[in-house]
């Protein structure tokens, strides 16, 4: 099993980035691959609506950074996808990264990924009520769902939050193992049934 992590967040030591690399530990503990790419350090561009990926190409035109990380994707079994909020969105990076998912589809909007991949959403909020940005995930994963997702998680945590607090907040820790348990487990199962 390949699990790919894709790291939203500006900062080294932030609290999405932890709860992710947690999900990576556990899984690579288990016998998963795993490779994680910090947005924040790649030189990339957003999607410039080209439509070059419907009309002349099978992927994205661009030949930057993010090349690599939808590649990636293409291969991974499970994708971990970790950001803040800003503003009540994901942050700049993520969004960016996320637009040229959009080569992820064909002219018919049909998918070009293998299905039945898994995919987990990590939102860490400054904000302490969760009942606030609520809308977020899911206007992503009505996206995964089209990509072929069948199995997707969904993590946050609320603030106040200085970097790395996250290592105080044993009842996230605990979340994330068993995501990454259950991911392994999926994969396992998805495994079998190939057989």
């Amino acid at each position: 099993m390949k699990t790919v992590a894709i790291l939203g967040s500006p900062r080294p030591k932030s609290n999405s980035t932890a709860l992710a690399r947690k999900i990576l530990e556990v899984a690579g503990a288990q016998g998963a691959e795993t490779q994680e790419f910090v947005l924040n350090k790649l030189q990339f561009k957003g999607c410039q609506a080209c439509e070059t990926c419907k009309t002349k190409l099978d992927h994205c035109v661009l030949e930057d950074d993010l090349t690599q990380v939808l590649e990636a994707i293409h291969q991974a079994d499970a994708v971990v996808m970790a950001t803040p909020s800003y503003f009540g969105e994901v942050s700049g990076q993520f969004k960016s990264f996320f637009d040229r998912t959009y080569s992820f589809l064909n002219p018919d909007f049909s998918c070009r990924l293998a299905p039945g991949k898994s995919s987990v959403f990590i939102m860490a909020q400054g904000q302490s009520n969760l009942n606030l940005y609520t809308d977020v995930h899911p206007r992503y994963e009505m996206w995964l769902k089209r990509y072929g997702f069948v199995s997707n998680h969904l993590l946050r945590m609320n603030g106040p939050r200085p970097a790395d607090s996250v290592s105080e907040r044993q009842d996230l820790i605990a979340q994330a193992q068993e995501i990454a348990k259950n991911l392994m487990g999926t994969a396992t199962k998805t495994a079998a049934d190939k057989w």
